[in-house]
């Protein structure tokens, strides 16, 4: 089995504990070898070296001249996302990505552009699509019990305060470009995989020390499709559900570890028929229904982010060997840059400074 050979641009929080470590893991040490790093602070290459025994650079465009690095996996800062990646294409390289991928569409599309032009691969990194608990919310609904689904309601909710540049408008920050695109892409899949015909945002700047929102509303809306309703906030305490689904046979309600759900079988129901007259006695409709129960909790809890970051690694190897499709094409992820971009329309906030 070859593997492929990964350097890493950039060693902080991503590069570093996400990439970094989930490339240890020995599944991925099976399938990729870390070959190279860099950090334009030099002191964050060495543990590196240490751990990978890998070779170390300050420049990024040297790592993109070295021979031996066939996949780059982009861990910049935010802003350097797409031209750092349009260069490593160029470079002839395969590209990883980091999220937020873009500001802009117009961004994707040079990036789209350059992918043509060069022939080269390229995924970017939302391992979310991965989460245990996303993927049994999305097989209930896709299993029909909850029947017809009305309304979809997600929610990364917390409290915090935050000061570091991933607060700052010019570094493409704020919680729906930092949070966002993880929940957001689970909401773009739980709503049925289709561009989004209303959206409307509302956007504050409570907490922050910048200049970039962190408390985020999101409502999208298609025609036979579920209302999804998006909350990335950094203002609360209580977080009662992270997924909640509203179906006309039953729901469901759950957090990152635990659902549960209810409904009732249609082909079980009293058989009822509209009245336009006043019900006898004043009555008021009642009916008793029979409703069954579920619950599923996770095997993954304590491990769950770095199960997603290795099942994302193992679908990334399949996609550059085997040709398998990648989870999360550049198609769904250039989506969601369009709903942040419209959000980002609808609340203008004001800059440092102004």
């Amino acid at each position: 089995m070859k593997k492929i050979r990964i350097g890493i641009i950039g060693q902080g929080r991503s590069g570093w504990d996400i990439h970094g470590a989930g490339l240890t893991r020995p599944k991925l040490k099976e399938l990729f070898q870390v070959v190279a790093v860099c950090d334009k602070l030099e002191e964050r290459t060495k543990d590196a070296v240490e751990a990978h025994g890998c070779k170390a650079y300050t420049d990024y465009e040297e790592l993109l001249k070295d021979p031996d690095v066939d996949l780059v996996v982009n861990s910049t800062q935010s802003p350097d996302h797409t031209p750092i990646s349009i260069e490593a294409l160029k470079a002839g390289k395969m590209v990883l990505c980091e999220k937020p991928l873009a500001r802009h569409v117009a961004d994707v599309e040079k990036l789209e552009e350059t992918i043509r032009s060069t022939g080269k691969f390229f995924a970017v990194f939302q391992q979310s699509r991965f989460a245990p608990t996303y993927r049994k919310v999305l097989e209930i609904m896709n299993s029909g019990v909850l029947g017809r689904i009305v309304m979809v309601k997600v929610a990364f909710n917390g409290f915090a305060r935050r000061w570091d540049w991933q607060t700052l408008q010019d570094m493409n920050a704020g919680n729906l470009l930092n949070t966002g695109p993880h929940p957001l892409d689970q909401a773009l899949q739980l709503m049925g995989d289709v561009d989004p015909e209303k959206i409307t945002c509302y956007m504050d700047r409570a907490n922050t020390f910048g200049d970039a929102e962190d408390h985020v509303k999101l409502l999208m809306s298609a025609k036979d499709h579920p209302v999804v309703d998006l909350e990335i906030s950094s203002c609360t305490h209580f977080s009662p559900y992270v997924y909640q689904v509203y179906g006309t046979n039953g729901s469901l309600t759950g957090d990152h570890n635990k659902l549960q759900w209810k409904w009732f079988d249609p082909a079980e129901a009293p058989r009822q028929k509209l009245i336009r007259e006043p019900l006898e006695g004043r009555a008021y409709c009642s009916e008793k229904l029979s409703f069954y129960e579920g619950s599923w909790q996770t095997s993954e809890e304590g491990v769950a982010f770095q199960s997603r970051v290795e099942k994302f690694y193992c679908n990334l190897y399949d996609a550059i060997t085997k040709g398998t499709p990648l989870e999360v094409p550049l198609h769904q992820v250039k989506r969601q840059i369009a709903v942040i971009e419209e959000c980002h329309r609808q609340n203008p906030l004001s800059k440092l400074g102004e």
